[in-house]
């Protein structure tokens, strides 16, 4: 059974409340990025709220808590990034956490809780968005354990809705 959905035009005042809820979380000026203008959509699913920013679907709002889409490329060349050997990316890419022995190299500083994208080793292509759960260094020295809590992925719910947008 196909999903639900609604899509609409944010107002500039609410516009500017989930940009800089976004900005906060991601730790960037959000803003910045798109320079000329802000289109807002919304397209709300019965889970989940998927935000573009001039028709292009940049955020993702679960909950309270909002993050950046697999497409949003402005931020995730930019991003803290977690490499991940070959063997992980199956597992990544089906919902799994991030556990130490799978990440060849971190790139980047970051601090515990922030949102990092996770790529694969072979083609840099990034596979996942993920929030760390240690700090640069302490993901630099670690042996076992979840390294970083995977929130989307390729392939999930939100990344199949994102190819009919």
């Amino acid at each position: 059974m196909p999903e639900k959905h609604k899509r609409y035009f944010l107002k500039t005042k609410e516009v500017k409340t989930v940009l800089r809820k976004a900005s906060d979380r991601l730790k960037t000026d959000i803003e910045l990025m798109f320079k000329d203008r802000l289109d807002v959509e919304v397209l709300k699913t019965d889970a989940d709220e998927i935000f573009l920013i001039n028709g292009r679907p940049v955020l993702v709002k679960a909950g309270e808590y909002i993050y950046p889409t697999l497409r949003f490329e402005e931020f995730l060349n930019q991003a803290p990034r977690v490499v991940v050997d070959m063997g992980a990316v199956p597992y990544v890419c089906k919902g799994a956490n991030v556990m130490a022995p799978g990440i060849r190299r971190v790139e980047g500083q970051f601090e515990k809780n922030s949102i990092v994208s996770i790529v694969d080793e072979k083609h840099g292509k990034p596979i996942a968005i993920g929030e760390i759960l240690l700090d640069a260094e302490q993901v630099r020295t670690v042996k076992q354990g979840v390294v970083v809590k995977n929130l989307y992925y390729v392939g999930d719910h939100i990344w199949n809705l994102l190819k009919e947008v």
